[in-house]
């Protein structure tokens, strides 16, 4: 297990808790990828925390465990001291678990159904719970979540075809932090949209999260991005978990060679710069 920066859980409230989560999944008949691999962190109760890693290192499996749409194969998830890998204590606390927890996924295409409109989208949350939504009526709700994401309410006619990517994205926030969820986890959702509408969807994330102080796993392979948005960050490799602490001490001073490999990934928008630090490593 990865220990943590020692002022990082001095005095800190605990939300979420992984402990030694284990996934593996079957590949053919007699082959067995360990996807996650003894992974423990901790989420406190509102932070931003990044998960990083390059594609396959087992992030957005975490993600799916922690949200309960796959099954670890060994370890505990505590959500507020709730075991949620427990069948028994998930069914218990079912309409809570499903409420306060919400995630966004990377495809936005797959995630918004294709035959409803925006408007039902962000209402179904409020209609399969049987809530009863602060603005009174579902489609003052409806109204209300799409203009607080930044679009008008011209976009609740319409279906999800007829979005562009960074649009039909702000609808899954919208729908996701409508529930006002103490937990957000959004599985890279910039990566599939340009760079100048990455910038506007990492801006709005951090706009809402100071709104409304929930906690925050934000799971991506851009590492300016977290440094950006995030308040610590883990590093994952392999299914493992090599690196955890506060954004800048990774940043400035990391330990793992890894993380170290990472963080030298990063491109320095000066060419000058750039050009420097690559004669510098032709004489290491």
């Amino acid at each position: 297990m990865v220990e943590e920066c020692q002022n990082d859980a001095e005095n800190r409230e605990t939300l979420v808790a992984v402990n030694h989560l284990t996934k593996s999944f079957s590949i053919g008949k007699r082959n067995v990828h360990k996807a996650v691999d003894d992974v423990s962190f901790r989420i406190y109760k509102g932070e931003v925390f990044g998960l990083v890693g390059e594609s396959g290192s087992g992030k957005s499996t975490v993600a799916n465990c922690v949200m309960n749409l796959c099954k670890p194969d060994s370890g505990e998830i505590l959500y507020k001291e709730i075991d949620t890998c427990c069948s028994k204590e998930f069914r218990k606390n079912k309409k809570m678990l499903q409420c306060e927890r919400q995630i966004i996924f990377q495809d936005s295409t797959s995630s918004l159904n294709p035959r409803m409109k925006v408007k039902d989208i962000l209402t179904e949350p409020f209609r399969i719970q049987h809530i009863t939504p602060k603005r009174g009526t579902l489609s003052a709700e409806a109204a209300f979540q799409l203009t607080y994401v930044g679009l008008d309410n011209s976009y609740l006619e319409k279906y999800p075809s007829e979005l562009s990517g960074g649009q039909r994205q702000r609808v899954a926030i919208a729908r996701a932090v409508a529930m006002e969820p103490e937990l957000l986890v959004a599985d890279e959702p910039i990566a599939s949209l340009d760079v100048s509408i990455q910038a506007q969807i990492v801006n709005l994330f951090r706009h809402l999260q100071k709104e409304h102080g929930f906690s925050f796993l934000f799971i991506a392979h851009d590492l300016s991005m977290v440094r950006f948005l995030c308040d610590r960050v883990g590093v994952m490799h392999d299914g493992k978990l090599v690196e955890v602490g506060n954004v800048e001490d990774i940043f400035r001073h990391p330990k793992h060679p890894y993380t170290k490999a990472l963080i030298e990934s990063i491109p320095i928008p000066d060419p000058h710069m750039e050009r420097q630090r690559a004669r510098e490593k032709e004489h290491e």
